[in-house]
């Protein structure tokens, strides 16, 4: 049972929510809700976004409306302001999304603050900051989590959570059961890692796949088909450890570290590679059961499936409506 902060409403009683900040990633969130059947009031100062909000709203809504409306979504529900206290009025969750700038970011959080009812826990979608230093001049920092979403937020499921050294337990949790409530897939860290997960994964690879254009060592559509072609189409069923797990064979993960340990050292890549000691192994060995602890014989079956499946939808794709 989530433990609700004092002040604030059960993750199920929520009507309405703030979007503060109404850029491309604010108006997909404020689309998002709208299909959840919640009432929207968005904030922002720019002169332009108001009609840039509902113009992305009008263009998510198809997609939205495939995937499934609540039987009150309604774009109607969305009122827009320019008067931050306003915007605040009778809502119970604000979703901050403001240009990644630190500064303005800690700012905003501030006005929050001081505007929005005492209780309500405030999430922000900062791709990069962490919490402990966005909302150093918060009075009330123990309601004040990361709610990182992926880009577009309206169709990519994945939000992950975390607080700062100031955050409560109880709003790290409350944020987290309201998003899983509203059908998001949530990560909740266990502390604050700059970049978070996501994106540090395809950061290493944005990175290492910059280094190779550069170097001239692949064009631009090698790179992207080498993932589209390849590891990609094993990635939306198991990720990449369990992607590894599965290609250590019968001996799995073990026997995948094992063998193939000493290439980590290999000059593959720019990235430095972690001391493969035994801890890591065994964490990394161990991690594969806690995740799925089926037979590697049975999650190569349900990849296979899968794997077919996503060659079938893209080759469908490609060749168009019949």
């Amino acid at each position: 049972m989530t433990r609700t902060p004092e002040g604030s409403p059960a993750p199920d009683e929520v009507t309405a929510v703030c979007c503060a900040g109404a850029g491309t990633i604010g108006a997909g969130w404020a689309a998002y809700f709208l299909a959840r059947g919640f009432r929207v009031k968005a904030w922002d100062p720019s002169p332009e976004a108001e009609a840039k909000l509902r113009r992305l709203i009008d263009a998510a809504w198809p997609a939205l409306t495939e995937l499934g409306l609540h039987e009150d979504a309604s774009r109607e529900g969305l009122s827009f302001h320019t008067d931050l206290r306003e915007a605040l009025e009778g809502v119970q969750f604000v979703q901050e999304s403001a240009p990644e700038v630190l500064q303005l970011k800690q700012q905003l959080l501030a006005r929050l603050d001081a505007a929005a009812d005492p209780g309500i826990v405030i999430g922000s979608s900062t791709s990069g900051y962490s919490m402990t230093e966005m909302a150093l001049n918060a009075e009330r920092p123990e309601r004040f989590v990361v709610g990182h979403p992926f880009n577009p937020p309206y169709l990519i499921p994945l939000v992950e959570v975390v607080g700062g050294e100031r955050t409560s337990a109880e709003a790290v949790q409350w944020a987290a059961d309201f998003y899983e409530r509203i059908g998001k897939s949530v990560i909740t860290m266990d502390r604050e890692v700059p970049g978070f997960i996501a994106n540090r994964l395809q950061e290493a690879l944005w990175r290492e796949a910059l280094h190779m254009v550069d170097n001239g060592e692949a064009t631009v559509e090698q790179i992207d088909r080498s993932i589209t072609e390849g590891p990609g189409l094993r990635w939306p069923f198991q990720g990449p450890m369990l992607t590894f797990h599965l290609a250590g064979g019968e001996g799995g993960m073990a026997h995948m570290l094992d063998h193939f340990g000493p290439s980590l050292k290999s000059p593959w890549t720019r990235l430095d590679a972690p001391e493969l000691t035994e801890r890591l192994r065994d964490d990394v060995v161990d991690g594969c059961t806690v995740e799925d602890a089926r037979p590697v014989t049975e999650l190569m079956q349900e990849r296979d499936r899968g794997i077919i499946a996503l060659r079938r939808m893209i080759e469908g794709m490609r060749r168009g409506p019949s």
